[in-house]
């Protein structure tokens, strides 16, 4: 078969890509900046996997987060398609929570979705990314956003979020239209991971 819209591998070859990496060592290994893959549009889902092989991958997805991060985009391990999970629990200080707007976000499934900006209203924190090993930044995000997906079983949904939830909804869109975190950084306030927690971090 030809790669899909001429552009992109073909369903067969996403197929031998998701087996591969479902058979791989975990936890996997993230895709890190610099490669070509985090910086092309994802291609849109449509039917490319078996129902089943995309339960399995997004349900994989999703046990890759624990301890690791809250969101993950299909490119970050190096499948082109528009389908990312989330899922935050928010376990940090009632302080450092209500600060950065920080609530508990059950898993969300995220195929081929689409955020809206609503109102003006901006927030800038700290980000990290898993694609992005050791660094951190300030980013400037919309702080109200509508999130408009389709689920793993082909369901649309809309959610409107706000504060971190919304943070992290952009941030994995981000990813699937070739985008990271630090494309839209102060890159001045561009710190190591140690560093910031060393000096920057608020303590709880």
């Amino acid at each position: 078969m030809s790669p899909l819209n001429g552009t992109g591998p073909s369903a067969e070859e996403l197929t031998e890509r998701v087996h591969a990496l479902l058979a791989s060592p975990r936890p996997w290994s993230v895709t890190q900046v610099g490669d070509p893959v985090l910086r092309r549009t994802a291609e849109p889902y449509d039917g490319q996997l078996s129902d089943a092989l995309l339960r399995e991958l997004l349900d994989a997805m999703f046990r890759h987060l624990p301890g690791v991060g809250v969101g993950l985009a299909a490119p970050q391990v190096g499948i082109p398609l528009a389908l990312a999970v989330i899922e935050d629990p928010a376990e940090l200080p009632p302080d450092l929570a209500a600060e950065r707007e920080r609530v508990p976000q059950p898993p969300l499934e995220l195929v081929n979705p689409v955020v809206t900006p609503l109102g003006p209203g901006f927030r800038a924190f700290y980000e990290g990314c898993l694609s992005v090993e050791g660094l951190t930044a300030v980013v400037p995000r919309h702080a109200r956003v509508r999130l408009s997906a389709l689920d793993g079983d082909g369901r649309p949904y809309e959610k409107e979020l706000s504060g971190w939830p919304a943070r992290i909804a952009q941030h994995e869109t981000d990813h699937l239209n070739g985008a990271i975190y630090l494309d839209r950084a102060d890159l001045r306030s561009l710190s190591t991971t140690a560093n910031h927690e060393r000096l920057l971090a608020p303590r709880p």
